[in-house]
């Protein structure tokens, strides 16, 4: 396809539209990518990236959260690599492009709703839909933290909203849990109004048969939960909606201390009155590795922060932003149920997030876990330049520094085929280098992480920072 032009001027000179940040304008199609090393000829599928690449220059102030999905796959055949991108186009991108301009203001002005003549049918709320991928029971779905799935084929084409044939009352999170034995999806929704929190489960065919509110005091952000093979653990932080903000200014999100921070256990189809919480020393955790169930304990890890801070400010300066690039460090929790405790054990000191392992082992033990790590300076939220593979039971970290210039991607684990250990597979991530302002798709031998990547897969123009990937296998 051709380049369209640049509808993206970055006017007030905003953070998140500069630099890797940056919204690329065309949709691409390149049969053959260039690539250096050797490709695994066993490594058959799509590596799909999400996140937000804006069509529009923005109303007002811009967060990365605002922006319209774009998904990027990577598709490898024996040997072989093509790539791809479009943008989701969701009812709410598809009037902005009849229209030509941007009609939906970001978060900061979240209530300031478009003329209705403009957006018709697609409502007051824009869902960009720019946070995650993920197939289940054969539909490709565009997750976005607060918005309904949309539906989009493998070729990346928009299908539409899916809202579980009109069982789902909201947009729910970026985040559902894929049982690997079951094919049940577990997932939740928050809210800035009540009900603030409500669960869902959809069985194996992509039918709604769960759904239930869950009291809880406060509005709070929760991004991500898991499973074992009999319970659905949920973290109540206290980072908290404010919406006051919207008319005093600040930022929407809010660390609140004082309200507490708990882990929730309940069965994976229970009731709300089954939920039972354990109170644990204060922080957030915005991603989890996995939990398991052994001998009446609940364990489970991920990457705890005492002082989260996402810049999602609703005045002052456009040009500058509250966010901080600390991120939370390698934690696990334990939530002994028979004793009705629960306690935080931080196992590193190095600060990272977008926690990965591999996904067979959902709601099970795992023994290897993989993050994004700083290692030099932090550079904008998210900019990870490290990878590192965590060994639960040797203790071993190892790591592979990108390098001063470049930051990687989430490193999500593709199983090997032909393996049978539980890293017997490689690691792909992108990785951008700023002084080039160009994009790799690495991978890396999971068995041997320090070693770097055993091939690079360069990609005709760069890929903008993007939230989360996934591995979609050619004959799943």
């Amino acid at each position: 396809m051709s380049a369209a032009p640049n509808l993206v001027t970055n006017s007030r000179n905003q953070p998140f539209l500069a630099g890797e940040m940056a919204p690329v304008t065309d949709e691409l199609d390149v049969a053959s990518c260039r690539t250096t090393g050797e490709v695994p000829r066993d490594l058959l599928g799509k590596f799909i990236q999400n996140g937000p690449n804006p069509r529009f220059e923005p109303l007002g102030r811009y967060h990365m959260f605002d922006g319209d999905g774009m998904l990027h796959a990577i598709e490898f055949a024996e040997g072989r690599v093509s790539y791809r991108n479009r943008w989701i186009r969701t009812p709410m991108l598809a009037a902005e492009m009849r229209a030509g301009r941007a009609l939906y203001p970001g978060l900061a002005d979240l209530m300031n709703f478009p003329d209705a003549a403009l957006v018709g049918d697609a409502g007051p709320i824009k869902n960009p839909a720019n946070t995650n991928i993920i197939r289940h029971a054969g539909k490709y779905l565009a997750l976005y933290e607060t918005g309904l799935p949309v539906e989009v084929t493998a070729d990346l084409e928009t299908l539409g909203i899916r809202d579980f044939d009109g069982k789902l009352p909201c947009g729910i999170t970026a985040h559902p849990r894929i049982d690997p034995v079951t094919q049940e999806m577990f997932f939740f929704a928050y809210s800035p109004f009540p009900p603030y929190l409500r669960y869902f489960v959809a069985d194996a065919q992509g039918n709604l048969v769960h759904a239930i509110e869950i009291p809880i005091p406060a509005p709070s952000m929760i991004h991500d939960f898991v499973i074992t093979e009999e319970h659905a653990v949920i973290l109540d932080s206290p980072l908290k909606f404010n919406m006051d903000a919207i008319t005093e200014g600040g930022s929407m999100i809010k660390y609140a201390p004082e309200g507490g921070t708990r882990i929730g256990v309940m069965p994976r189809h229970g009731r709300a009155d089954e939920m039972t919480w354990y109170e644990i020393e204060n922080g957030h955790v915005q991603h989890f590795w996995n939990a398991w169930c052994e001998n009446g304990v609940v364990e489970l890890s991920g990457t705890f922060n005492t002082s989260p801070e996402y810049g999602m400010d609703t005045g002052g300066d456009p040009s500058e932003s509250s966010a901080s690039a600390k991120a939370g460090v390698a934690t696990r929790f334990k939530v002994d149920l028979a004793r009705g405790a629960a306690k935080a054990e931080q196992f590193d000191d190095m600060e990272g997030d977008f926690c990965r392992f591999n996904e067979g082992h959902n709601g099970r033990r795992s023994r290897y876990h993989y993050m994004g790590g700083f290692r030099g300076e932090r550079g904008v939220i998210g900019q990870f330049d490290t990878v590192v593979k965590y060994d639960d039971r040797s203790g071993a970290r190892e790591t592979w520094y990108a390098g001063k210039e470049h930051h990687i991607g989430e490193a999500l684990f593709a199983p090997d085929p032909r393996g049978s250990a539980e890293d017997d597979g490689w690691l792909l991530f992108t990785d951008h280098d700023h002084a080039e302002n160009t994009t790799d798709v690495c991978v890396v031998d999971a068995r041997n992480v320090g070693a770097g990547p055993i091939a690079r897969v360069h990609m005709p123009r760069k890929i903008p920072f993007g939230f989360h990937v996934n591995w979609f296998r050619a004959d799943g």
